[in-house]
């Protein structure tokens, strides 16, 4: 059994979606989607009576199946890693979408998915997550996780956020600006890297902390030991903040929150169909120019 989660609101991926209903089903592999999307999906092509609906319910709607396989943009990429996570079911990503770093294939590769769904030709990997918690007068106020990234940002357009930023109990620097950037290597290629941040090689263990817009004469990108904790102080007579995780889940912090982020406990499973290093994807991906290159003396 496949879980298909497809981004709707593209015809592209509805279109991606049928191929991939179609070739799974004849070759005798069950495909299970959301109701909600059966319903989009439906409006544009007549959905085989074989296709089981399930409404979103956390793990339970991917319980039973052996891949999910997402199709769509980063967005819908993030919201497969939610189940991904929270099930241990792993994660196959076809982009849509522009960049798409998550994503292990391109639209014109469907078939091939497909065929390496079929006969279980992928391999698994983990990729290391967040686990985040907010305090609030020494309280845990909040509980979270992200794959990519938790970022820290000002809620007034207009005002800077005010906050100190802590490295396994001591403190590193204070500044105001936009806020703070707290990722793991897969998310280096996100919000982190728009931020300034490193591109930090998947199979690295590290954390990041990218300060965003700050004004200070000390606001470098930081990585860190895996071991480590960050912790990012919203100070007091400051405009409340907004915890960010993954740019799908949010909080409210106010003046004087604290948020404390570590390694996760639980990692995201990701499938893999390519062996290509992700010094490759990285010239694909941003488009690079390697002209010139002659490789190292044979």
């Amino acid at each position: 059994m496949i879980f298909l989660l497809t981004h709707t609101g593209r015809p592209a991926a509805i279109r991606s979606a049928e191929r991939v209903v179609l070739g799974l089903l004849r070759c005798g592999i069950g495909v299970r989607v959301l109701t909600d999307e059966a319903v989009d999906l439906s409006a544009a092509l007549p959905l085989p009576a074989e296709v089981e609906l399930v409404t979103e319910g956390g793990p339970g709607a991917v319980e039973g199946c052996e891949l999910i396989i997402v199709l769509g943009g980063d967005g819908t990429l993030l919201r497969g890693a939610e189940f991904a996570r929270a099930s241990g079911v792993p994660m196959l990503g076809v982009n849509l979408g522009r960049v798409g770093f998550l994503a292990e294939a391109e639209r014109d590769d469907l078939d091939k998915v497909v065929d390496r769904v079929v006969t279980k030709q992928y391999e698994v990997e983990e990729r290391m997550t967040l686990d985040v918690l907010v305090r609030n007068d020494g309280h845990v106020v909040h509980t979270d996780w992200a794959l990519n990234e938790a970022s820290v940002e000002k809620q007034a357009r207009e005002r800077m956020l005010e906050v100190v930023t802590e490295v396994d109990g001591r403190p590193v620097s204070r500044f105001g600006g936009d806020g703070v950037v707290c990722a793991t290597p897969t998310g280096s290629t996100a919000y982190a890297f728009s931020a300034g941040g490193p591109v930090v090689w998947p199979e690295v263990e590290a954390l990041l902390m990218v300060p965003i817009s700050a004004h200070a004469l000390f606001a470098k990108p930081l990585v860190t030991s895996p071991r480590s904790v960050l912790a990012v102080e919203v100070q007091p007579k400051t405009p409340h903040g907004v915890l960010w995780c993954d740019g799908r889940r949010t909080v409210e912090l106010p003046a004087g929150a604290r948020v404390e982020v570590r390694r996760g406990a639980v990692p995201v499973r990701l499938a893999r169909l390519h062996h290509a290093s992700f010094t490759d994807r990285l010239v694909a991906k941003f488009a690079l120019p390697v002209a010139g290159w002659r490789g190292a003396p044979q």
